[in-house]
């Protein structure tokens, strides 16, 4: 378990790129779209066709987007949109948020006994392609722009990759301490630590001089800003004091947080490591079960950042937790898609009085895989792996386990390239049969010669 959660956790290390005093929850979208119908098929069930976007608009909480040539979100995502498992009482991510937001709350207040920090758990994550990048400095060129790996409504709009999305905006408002909660969506590998669809959490904290340093002896003497170099410890604005107390408060905020989660006694480290937003940052680790689990990402925001929102005349820290990640360690599931589940076995298992009781989740009984094969020559335009796991989450489901590339070759003399897949599926919640699996891997398998212009090899 613990070696699955670990490559869970290093598969998903770009994610920290990854809230008034109440929470405020959207309501479940409505989802559809408009146009002709889709293409007809003889040999396939329609039960497990790959839907073929034939509609000039995506709607999405009633509003019309325009498909372009960036559109690339599909059916059984759109399903997904609304159901904001972190909002759903005794649900195992909503748990994990409940835990989280209480612990601010009781841990940080302001002088009146308020809670200094604001949470918002209903954000749209429909968001705006600025929102999601280019608000939070990520070049143009950078990776986590691409097609392959995010789902766009158009050139413009996008499901969210990150709650950082929304980080530019709330500051922008007027908030310095806040915590922002909800699905993001990735196109991705397939196995039991992936899922198109996964929850966040994203922290971000702002300190005035007066605010850092007036606990400080002397402390009015110090400042915020200069005009220096960059190093690997700091901004050039920056001033070394006032780094050195925001990644103290940083690190002991974020220490004290996953000691209340996982206990007293918790070893913890941090890592150096990059993102585009923060500098510096790092990796938390902690020691769980005797081995090193990265469980966030966190840093000193950009001032250049910062400034842009408004807030010229303060300096911050951020973090970004991934939900299903601690959930998976905390309670010991060892499959992502059990958290979409709505078997009683599974959910009944959470419905506890108070939300910081111990759970050790008893698994379902473990039903039979069934292993199939696919392997196609690739199109000579453009292809992704990405498109083709897409592809098959959108026939197969969630009764697809794991996808896994087997074999690339090359012909010697045309040089067309091969890939050759494994298919393991095995549904949760009760035996599958051969004639199930049988149509549904002859329907990936025309559509993706259909959709993906492969030459089938079946």
């Amino acid at each position: 378990m613990v070696k699955v959660i670990r490559e869970f956790a290093m598969a998903m290390l770009w994610k920290f790129m990854r809230v008034a005093r109440y929470s405020k929850t959207a309501l479940p979208p409505k989802i559809k779209v408009r146009g002709i119908p889709t293409h007809s098929r003889q040999s396939v069930p329609s039960d497990f066709a790959a839907s073929v976007p034939c509609s000039s608009t995506v709607e999405v909480f009633g509003k019309s987007y325009p498909r372009d040539d960036y559109t690339n979100i599909t059916e059984k995502i759109l399903s997904k949109v609304g159901k904001n498992l972190h909002n759903k009482k005794h649900h195992p991510l909503w748990l994990i948020k409940e835990q989280v937001k209480d612990h601010f709350y009781k841990q940080y207040t302001g002088r009146r006994g308020n809670p200094l920090f604001s949470v918002y758990d209903g954000l749209s994550p429909v968001v705006t392609v600025q929102q999601n990048f280019d608000k939070l400095l990520v070049p143009r060129d950078h990776a986590s722009r691409r097609k392959e790996d995010n789902y766009y409504l158009n050139r413009d709009h996008m499901l969210r990759a990150h709650t950082s999305a929304h980080q530019w905006d709330l500051i922008h408002s007027g908030l310095d301490a806040f915590l922002a909660v909800g699905d993001v969506y990735r196109r991705d590998t397939i196995d039991s630590t992936h899922y198109p669809v996964f929850h966040q959490m994203e922290g971000v904290r702002l300190f005035s001089c007066h605010e850092l340093f007036s606990s400080i002896k002397d402390g009015e003497s110090f400042q915020l800003f200069e005009q220096g170099h960059r190093t690997a410890h700091k901004q050039e604005c920056h001033t070394m004091e006032a780094v050195r107390l925001v990644e103290f408060n940083l690190k002991q905020v974020l220490t004290k947080l996953m000691t209340h989660i996982f206990g007293d006694g918790l070893q913890v480290r941090w890592v150096d490591c990059y993102f585009p937003f923060t500098h510096p940052s790092f990796e938390m680790e902690i020691n769980f079960q005797g081995e090193w689990l990265e469980v966030l990402g966190c840093g000193v925001m950009e001032q250049q950042l910062v400034n842009s929102a408004g807030a010229q005349d303060k300096i911050g820290w951020a973090f970004g937790l991934g939900l299903e990640r601690l959930a998976m360690i905390l309670y010991d599931i060892p499959d992502i898609r059990l958290f979409w589940s709505e078997d009683e076995r599974f959910l009944k298992q959470f419905i506890v009085p108070h939300i910081s009781q111990k759970i050790k989740f008893q698994p379902l009984s473990r039903y039979p895989p069934l292993i199939n094969d696919i392997s196609f020559w690739l199109p000579t335009e453009t292809y992704s792996k990405n498109d083709f796991y897409d592809l098959a989450r959108s026939v197969g489901g969630d009764l697809i386990e794991k996808v896994v590339l087997l074999d690339e070759y090359t012909h010697p003399k045309t040089k067309k390239v091969s890939h050759c897949y494994r298919i393991v599926y095995r549904h949760p919640e009760r035996t599958l049969t051969q004639n199930e699996v049988h149509h549904i891997h002859q329907a990936i398998e025309e559509s993706a010669v259909r959709e993906l212009g492969v030459e089938g090899r079946f």
